[in-house]
């Protein structure tokens, strides 16, 4: 019997038991979503961030107190803490660092801050970052119209302000001209806008455009804390320099804090590029959970897909017994019954791999990510379909094959 012949009937037996098919299918479309689902969230979401990183490029790294980023905890333990970056830490690193490279001193003022133009306003969710005049260089932000920050403006404070794309869109009617010269308020602080930043987009729900920044003493006056934190980013100009220029930021950064060369760093470098794959490894779990899920789900599919078949052998051993009279073999019954059970399987993947990529861009969306499609976890879903197809359906083909014609015909 041809393969086309045995794919017929394999499916003429599905439809005769649609409702009994159809529900193992769901099943398995369950499990497939589940696994693909939850992996293309991650995935995407991972990449989103990636490609924002990207605009930082490879010769990034920030300088931050120990234990403070993603790697605060070591084998279950965590770490201690080092002190906060001051103000005259962080100055005193920028003004000694003489390697090629932008050095920006920065933090961060408030994430809840209302920003009023006349009557209109925003909602209580703008960020407000304190910055210096190399701040747009290291962090890849260009200007739609308007000047940066000049040094003596960051050092000496100053009611200027650069606005994102967002709060031109809620208070300038969206055009960044009219944005140039106007006052704001930001909180108590009248501000002038000087310069407009290119939009950036969002990343994991967090808006780039949802920002201003003001010059570093200003922030400073206003937000600062006397346990304030300073950010220091370096961006070093040829990337090719990045290690020495750890080396450098490290050995002088340790000067800058005076520890003693017996003394441990209590400060951690982390490099643009290595933040993905550190992001990827504390993701494990959720990956691992994932495919936990999946093959749990596919393993109640499994023998229920099983049993149906079984029930499916039994119902028709009569067909059986006339199939093999009239010259049928083994091995064409027993691909019958493979076939049959692989294809309820491959619809039910063929479902659950649409509703997976569906659902996890969905949920990648709503984190500000973009659309993607996971083509190596649906190869890999599609393999797992075959292979529940096959074990599910290998018993009751080997027991279908093996049915006597005679006592087959008999059957009742």
């Amino acid at each position: 019997m041809k393969l086309f012949e045995i794919i017929r009937l394999a499916f003429r037996a599905i439809r005769s038991n649609l409702l009994r098919a159809t529900l193992t299918l769901m099943i398995i479309a369950f499990g497939i979503m589940a696994l693909v689902g939850i992996l293309t969230a991650i995935d995407s979401a991972i990449y989103s961030l990636s490609d924002n990183l990207s605009s930082l490029g490879a010769n990034t790294f920030d300088i931050d107190p120990k234990g403070e980023n993603v790697r605060g905890r070591r084998r279950g333990r965590q770490q201690k803490r080092g002190e906060p970056i001051s103000y005259q830490e962080a100055l005193e690193f920028k003004e000694r660092f003489n390697f090629p490279a932008y050095v920006s001193v920065s933090f961060n003022c408030t994430g809840t801050a209302v920003i009023k133009r006349g009557n209109e306003k925003t909602n209580p969710n703008v960020n407000i970052f304190a910055v210096d005049e190399n701040y747009l260089e290291g962090k890849g932000f260009d200007l739609t119209v308007g000047r940066n920050f000049t040094h003596r403006e960051a050092l000496q404070g100053g009611f200027i302000t650069l606005i994102g794309s967002e709060i031109v869109n809620q208070l300038f009617e969206g055009e960044p001209t009219k944005a140039l010269d106007k006052s704001i308020m930001a909180g108590n602080i009248k501000l002038k806008v000087v310069g407009v930043l290119e939009s950036k987009g969002s990343s994991m729900n967090q808006s780039e455009d949802r920002r201003i920044l003001i010059p570093l003493q200003t922030g400073k006056r206003y937000y600062a804390t006397q346990e304030q934190d300073y950010n220091l980013f370096v961006a070093v100009k040829d990337p090719t320099q990045v290690d020495n220029a750890v080396s450098a930021a490290t050995g002088l950064f340790r000067n800058v804090r005076r520890l003693r060369a017996a003394q441990e760093n209590d400060f951690e470098i982390t490099k643009s590029d290595s933040l993905i794959g550190i992001i990827k490894e504390n993701t494990l779990y959720f990956r691992l959970a994932a495919i936990g899920i999946g093959l749990i789900t596919l393993l109640g599919a499994a023998i229920g897909l099983m049993n149906i078949m079984l029930v499916s052998v039994t119902e028709r051993t009569r067909e059986i017994g006339i199939t093999k009279a009239i010259g049928a073999t083994r091995q064409t019954i027993m691909s019958q019954f493979l076939l049959e059970a692989i294809v309820i399987s491959m619809l039910g993947g063929i479902t659950g791999i649409f509703l997976g990529v569906l659902i996890g861009n969905i949920v990648t969306y709503l984190m500000g990510g973009s659309f993607l499609f996971p083509w190596a976890w649906v190869t890999i879903a599609v393999v797992t379909c075959i292979l529940v197809g096959l074990i599910s359906g290998l018993y009751p083909a080997l027991k279908a094959s093996r049915l006597d014609p005679i006592e087959s015909l008999r059957y009742e």
